[in-house]
């Protein structure tokens, strides 16, 4: 095997892996609260079963991204280099407001966003398997978050996005 490929199938294996662990992560604390728990809306929040529906939809998006089944990334620039990821996600605003296809409906069952989030997953682990070295190193976005970042990157981005939810899940929940 040549060292291009040996580099991709290694970036693919940590993104799978670290995505998969990062949404695991998600859905067992959702599975460890009661519906009562979970479904509580806590003042000018969303409850924790809300943030595991959110999280769902930001994941498909993320997954259409990678997989190029959803348009938006593109060629990019000569010279493109990637800036190590904790420089990037030092530039994401602690609070951001979700775009209208990710906000939650007013009321989510426990059930459903478990649901949601393991659909998700498979998703996001299908478009990681499709993901070509051209693809991931070539290709990407530039957003007014992260500015330009690679489709490697975007698979970054959306462990990131779990992690981040998983946290406020945790507190919205008292754990």
């Amino acid at each position: 095997m040549d060292a291009d490929l040996s580099r991709h199938l290694a970036r693919v294996r940590h993104l799978r892996e670290s995505f998969a662990a990062a949404n695991e992560r998600l859905v067992a604390r959702l599975r460890s609260a009661t519906d009562e728990a979970a479904e509580r809306l806590p003042a000018g929040g969303w409850s924790a079963a809300q943030i595991g529906w959110h999280v769902a939809a930001v994941t498909n998006r993320f997954a259409g991204l990678v997989s190029g089944d959803a348009p938006g990334p593109a060629p990019l620039p000569p010279g493109f280099v990637e800036r190590p990821w904790a420089d990037v996600l030092a530039g994401v605003p602690a609070k951001l407001q979700a775009p209208a296809s990710a906000t939650p409906p007013a009321t989510v069952r426990r059930a459903e966003a478990i649901s949601a989030l393991e659909g998700s997953g498979m998703r996001m682990a299908r478009a990681f398997d499709r993901l070509t070295a051209a693809r991931g190193a070539r290709f990407g976005i530039t957003h007014a978050i992260t500015g330009p970042i690679s489709v490697y990157q975007l698979g970054d981005w959306a462990t990131a996005h779990v992690i981040r939810h998983n946290r406020q899940a945790k507190q919205v929940l008292g754990a």
